[in-house]
């Protein structure tokens, strides 16, 4: 299988207005659009710098029509901060503005304080988001919905639309454990990980082993990793437009943690500095020769058939990004077509 190549998304605050922030950002999806990238994943954030689009549902469907080929979605939906009702028939109505277009990413959030924010006991987030996720799918195979669960009550529930992929849209899940891997193997969903390269080989290997085990075949789902990227044409240039970038992102990925006075889980999967996240293989900024290097070794190691780019986090100015992102396509891809 050749590997594939797709775009993940904080939009984060980088200083300008929110309007040109939303702006420049489209203006970057349609050039992913333009140059081959197979699919673009929004985070879903609140209270924090760290999301600007607290409405993945919003900002996709002003996305959906500025792109022809390019599949989008969340990834993920924080299924506990939404009535799962509601959810399903905002996902009906983006996928027939799509096209067909839309990639379904469904989870349990990772920060409590957001949960928690919309008045959801965080411990039970991990409950409702297994919940949510039977009911969404149910409603979106369903003419009349009924359910009983511990979270939802549902009695004859009318269904107006279905989705204009069947039974649903691809789905996404977000792994950090291979027994989770495996699960979304079950459901023939797709994959993508941000946890450091040594233990997403676990994941790629549980995730095989359980799609032979149901049959395997053709078609298996992407199983992929998020990193942050950058090109240019000398690794100091990369490095120095990488260094200034990530400083910001790195803060406002804390940022909410901190301003809660909750220690930051995953400090050492996101050192301070950009130097010492490519030293732990976490991200690549230098010429296109470096980062083909790059992703081969990683691809080896861990047997991923999908890399998930970051190509504008922090404070990179958008004409230093759309650069990059041009290199990417025109330099990088290529080689692993």
């Amino acid at each position: 299988m050749a590997l594939q190549f797709g775009i993940f998304d904080h939009l984060d605050d980088n200083g300008v207005s929110l309007a040109d922030l939303f702006e420049s950002r489209l203006k970057l999806i349609e050039q992913y659009d333009r140059v081959g990238f197979r699919s673009y994943h929004i985070a879903e954030h609140h209270s924090t710098p760290l999301g600007m689009a607290p409405s993945p549902s919003v900002f996709l469907a002003a996305a959906i029509q500025r792109t022809r080929r390019l599949r989008l979605g969340p990834l993920l939906y924080v299924t506990p901060m939404y009535h799962p009702l509601r959810l399903a028939e905002e996902v009906v109505m983006l996928d027939h503005m799509s096209g067909g277009r839309l990639e379904l990413g469904l989870g349990r959030g990772a920060s409590p304080i957001e949960i928690a924010s919309y008045a959801v006991d965080p411990e039970t987030a991990p409950q409702r988001n297994r919940e949510a996720t039977e009911v969404i799918l149910k409603a979106l195979d369903s003419d009349i919905l009924d359910h009983d669960g511990k979270f939802y009550q549902l009695r004859n529930v009318r269904i107006a639309a279905r989705p204009l992929q069947r039974p649903h849209p691809p789905l996404w899940f977000a792994p950090v454990e291979p027994a989770r891997a495996a699960d979304a193997a079950r459901l023939k969903g797709h994959v993508v990980t941000l946890i450091p390269n040594a233990g997403v080989r676990a994941l790629t290997d549980a995730y095989r082993a359980q799609w032979q085990a149901q049959g395997g075949g053709a078609g298996m789902p992407l199983m992929g990793v998020f990193r942050h990227v950058v090109v240019a044409e000398t690794d100091a240039k990369a490095r120095d437009i990488a260094g200034a970038a990530y400083r910001s992102w790195r803060h406002y990925m804390a940022f909410l943690w901190e301003w809660g006075g909750i220690e930051f889980p995953i400090k050492m999967i996101y050192p301070d500095e950009f130097d010492a996240l490519q030293g732990m293989g976490m991200g690549v900024a230098g010429t296109p020769e470096t980062v083909r290097r790059y992703i081969s070794s990683l691809v080896e190691q861990t047997g991923i058939t999908y890399f998930v780019c970051d190509m504008a986090f922090g404070t990179i100015p958008y004409a230093a990004a759309a650069h990059s992102v041009a290199l990417f396509a025109e330099q990088v891809m290529p080689a692993f077509r």
